[in-house]
């Protein structure tokens, strides 16, 4: 055979070989501890493919990555471990074979990882999220015992006496007569009646978007996950100082959670109330003001509150949510249509607090609006969603930054609730039974 022939045969050859897979890069690498649970991230432009197991004595997670290349992102992400995260120890990165790269997670106690992947969405591409939970979920009610606790400080129960103990329904006196009108100023006393003294008002605040899910962005780069956490845990101390009232924060952290998961958490905590705080965002940045939002079970009251709706609804999908998960949650609520009675208290909630908001902002519009908002969904509490003005907006994003302004939007959204409270029974529901 020729030179020239063999040098045909074998360009041919080649070209109906398949071509070499270049190796993935990952672009970015994000890891966001919390004590509900701390998730990895890793980002490329295309998919990775993934298998993880698990070691033990001592415990570890390994995740094999196929065809990715050791570059700075992953050589950095050991330093991005912190000495607070709850579960990782530290993270190892190497070459296992030829073709794949090692992950090694140590761990400083048992977990239970869920590992996935999520396809391109808003600024990400391809995500491959690790998270991991500890064995036993995380009891929100832990998070007021002892030094913190709802209860009073000589009668603590234990958790385990909380979650097991029977709902008392109160029986209203015919006779009595109705408690006094009180106002934005009004302090809560503790109630003097035997069966409520060992239980005050519990309000659930929860900070819209973090972790993965930044939320709107103002003009000059503020992130609404950020404002929305700042006036949550103000909110929470002017809570927590009054009398007869505690505060629960859903996320008090950087971290993702999901919508359901938030309302979950409130309900796990046997919250009265639940307030999700927002700062809206809007294409044109002169459009400005605050809003207050109830579920609706017939559609949105306008086309802007459907949009809203869709926009915050979409944080599961930019959070990044495993949907081979099934959520229970979601299932009840979808089937549990008998919302009327928490739907009716939210609407009363709400007019209190966009009134009380309105004396220190402009409203964008002057009535309460309702839509299908996922985090308002629970068939229990009375829940509300508070755009507390627009981030887009280049002065009202000044304002949202300012630690006054968000002292003033944090006692308005309180002096909304005690208004609320001043006119509906909540104290004769009480959700524990006392200790005698």
């Amino acid at each position: 055979m020729s030179r020239r022939l063999a040098r045909l045969i074998l360009i041919a050859t080649m070209l109906w070989l398949p071509a070499a897979h270049a190796e993935i890069a990952i672009s970015a690498a994000r890891i966001w501890p919390a004590q509900d649970y701390t998730r990895l991230t890793l980002e490329s432009k295309q998919p990775v493919q993934y298998k993880l197991f698990t070691l033990t004595n001592p415990n570890r997670l390994v995740i094999d990555l196929d065809d990715v290349e050791i570059n700075a992102t992953l050589n950095d992400l050991a330093g991005k471990v912190g000495d607070n995260d709850p579960y990782i120890k530290s993270v190892r990165v190497g070459r296992f074979k030829p073709g794949v790269i090692r992950l090694v997670l140590d761990l400083k106690t048992e977990v239970k990882p869920q590992l996935f992947s999520l396809k391109p969405v808003a600024e990400y591409g391809h995500r491959l999220v690790l998270d991991v939970y500890p064995l036993v979920a995380i009891d929100p009610l832990m998070a007021l015992i002892p030094g913190d606790s709802i209860f009073d400080a000589a009668e603590q129960p234990a958790a385990s006496a909380i979650a097991e103990a029977p709902v008392i329904e109160a029986t209203p006196d015919p006779t009595a007569l109705p408690p006094p009108l009180l106002t934005s100023d009004t302090p809560l006393l503790p109630p003097s009646r035997p069966e409520l003294r060992n239980r005050v008002l519990l309000i659930a605040l929860d900070a819209g978007h973090g972790g993965e899910d930044p939320g709107a962005r103002g003009y000059r780069g503020t992130r609404e996950k950020d404002v929305t956490l700042a006036i949550a845990r103000k909110l929470k101390v002017q809570i927590d100082d009054t009398p007869g009232m505690r505060a629960i924060l859903i996320r008090d952290g950087d971290y993702f959670i999901p919508l359901g998961g938030r309302v979950e958490k409130a309900e796990k905590a046997h919250a009265d109330l639940f307030v999700s705080i927002h700062a809206d965002a809007f294409v044109r940045s002169h459009a400005r003001g605050s809003s207050v939002f109830a579920l609706s079970q017939h559609g949105a009251t306008s086309a802007s509150a459907r949009l809203l709706a869709k926009k915050e609804n979409d944080a599961d999908l930019i959070g990044g949510v495993n949907l081979a998960v099934k959520d229970p949650y979601l299932a009840r609520t979808l089937v549990d249509l008998s919302q009327t009675a928490a739907i009716s208290d939210s609407l009363k909630l709400a007019k209190h607090v966009l009134k009380e908001v309105g004396q220190i902002n402009t409203l964008h519009r002057g009535r309460v609006e309702q839509a299908g908002f996922a985090v308002l969904k629970s068939p229990e509490i009375p829940s509300i969603l508070v755009e507390t003005a627009f981030i887009s907006n280049p002065a009202e994003e000044q304002r949202l930054k300012d630690e006054a302004y968000q002292e003033k939007m944090a006692r308005a959204l309180l002096g909304g609730i005690k208004r609320y409270f001043a006119q509906n029974p909540a104290l004769s529901k009480p959700r524990f039974a006392q200790n005698d």
